[in-house]
């Protein structure tokens, strides 16, 4: 009870907060909300122009990304005072709100509010929908830990990805992953293949899968054209597992006799309890696929009736508490600090990461990318350290820019020849790239925290960056001369 107050005073703070400084944005931004809509597609999704930024305007940004890699890893003390949520929602706040001052001194405060207000709040509300309605179901068993059978894990979890999302599909699986492997001592590399695989990769198939793809759905690529990703995503996914069950082969061979044993003797059938939550998922899938701009054409000219999708989703995970036994959750040893871990983090890095997007996309014509592999890489590397969804909107206009087209049908009829291409080297990239880092894409966090609460001692930020350098980074230079 304790916790979910202290997520509700939060988001009250939060929302009283957006509020408070709401006045303040008005003065710069005197149009309706449907032209800044307009005006923001036309510049880069951040309403009205401010002044250019010089470079180390992305300080506070680096900051924060040193804080998340340097002080789990510090010495003991400071590596404690990090576990406390609330002490990353502090820092959160400082560099965020060092972020904050400079941008409204640079009149760049109508980007602070799209940001925070539609961007931000409904990552969160998607985010908190599927993890709180997912954490309802139980995959109650104990299977033998075998090296084939992870694999299976795996690969399933890839396949539900693209349909109830990376976020759904990673809190609905890592839990039975990682009961499947209580017995084990090394289990680690599973949680980082897990990452790998569930958590990114296996959400490149719809628009429901990764938010990128999502917001691309949005500016119009047709749902179904994110099934030609196939190849990329079978061949990737394809030599994750191998590599894998190659990998999980040679670290089972190392566990101790006793610990074998255990994991012989205590079989448990698996059986699925809370199915209920699964018509409660269905509605979150059905709320992003539907309620937006594409079927209720309103929210074209008055964006905040968009947010009926986001009313839905919590009238949905209303529906899982009340329509869910208090024990499946318990169960599960469901708590809401991964979510709340995001949350405090997240709205850190959003706001701080807003001086970097704009010098981005001002300035990304002067990257020299114009070439299909350079999209990839480009969109991937970025997406590795800024949110994945609008690096790749960015992305996505420097694409239209280079190749005069501006409707993205254009793009996908090859109106030019070769755009085609580059769209589908954004969206790989984005989503595929999202996996380098902790931070590339929510869901990351929310499985290092699930682990971590099961006594799995997870890699540091660098640590991880070691495991994601050694595997992805090969296989995306190998996809580089087959794909781009």
């Amino acid at each position: 009870m304790f916790k979910i107050k202290k997520i509700t005073c939060f988001l009250i703070v939060m929302i009283l907060s957006l509020f408070s400084f709401l006045p303040l944005i008005g003065q710069e931004t005197e149009q309706p909300p449907g032209h800044q809509v307009e005006h923001s597609e036309n510049q880069g999704h951040h309403g009205e122009m401010g002044d250019d930024l010089p470079l180390w305007t992305v300080i506070p940004f680096a900051a924060m990304l040193l804080s998340i890699a340097i002080f789990p890893i510090a010495s003991h003390k400071l590596a404690h005072w990090w576990e406390n949520n609330n002490n990353k929602l502090i820092i959160s706040g400082i560099f965020g709100g060092i972020a904050f001052g400079i941008l409204m001194y640079s009149h760049w405060g109508g980007k602070i509010y799209h940001t925070i207000v539609f961007e931000y709040v409904p990552f969160i509300i998607l985010l908190g929908s599927l993890f709180y309605i997912s954490g309802g179901i139980v995959l109650k068993g104990d299977i033998k830990a075998t090296p084939l059978n992870n694999t299976i894990f795996l690969l399933i979890g890839g396949i539900l990805a693209s349909f109830i999302g990376t976020t759904g599909a990673s809190m609905l699986l890592i839990r039975p992953v990682l009961k499947t492997n209580s017995e084990r001592k090394h289990v680690v590399h599973t949680v980082i293949f897990f990452i790998f695989i569930v958590s990114n990769i296996g959400g490149s198939l719809t628009p429901l899968g990764d938010p990128p793809l999502f917001l691309g759905y949005l500016q119009g690529v047709p749902f179904t054209w994110t099934f030609g990703l196939f190849p990329e995503m079978l061949f990737s996914v394809s030599i994750l597992l191998v590599v894998y069950f190659i990998w999980d082969t040679i670290q089972h061979k190392k566990e101790t006799k006793a610990d074998i044993k255990e994991d012989v003797t205590h079989i448990e059938p698996l059986s699925l309890s809370g199915q209920v939550n699964f018509i409660w998922l269905l509605g979150v899938v059905l709320s992003v696929a539907f309620l937006n701009e594409n079927y209720i054409p309103a929210i074209k000219h008055n964006p905040y009736i968009g947010f009926i999708r986001e009313a839905c989703m919590i009238l949905l995970i209303v529906l899982s508490k009340v329509t869910t036994n208090v024990k499946f959750r318990e169960m599960n040893k469901f708590t809401l600090h991964p979510i709340i871990e995001v949350a405090y983090l997240f709205i850190g890095i959003f706001v701080t990461m807003i001086p970097a997007l704009i010098l981005l996309e001002m300035h990304g014509k002067e990257l020299g990318v114009t070439q299909p592999w350079q999209f990839f890489w480009a969109t991937g590397l970025f997406s590795s350290v800024l949110d994945n969804a609008p690096t790749y909107l960015t992305f996505l206009s420097l694409a239209k820019g280079f190749t005069g087209l501006t409707d993205v049908h254009q793009i996908i009829a090859n109106v030019v020849p070769g755009a085609e291409k580059l769209l589908q080297a954004i969206s790989v990239g984005a989503v595929f790239m999202g996996a380098n880092t902790y931070i590339g894409n929510a869901p990351n966090f929310m499985v290092k925290s699930v682990a971590e609460e099961n006594k799995v001692k997870m890699p540091s930020f660098g640590g991880y960056i070691l495991y994601s350098g050694g595997i992805l980074i090969p296989i995306f230079i190998i996809m580089t001369f087959i794909f781009f």
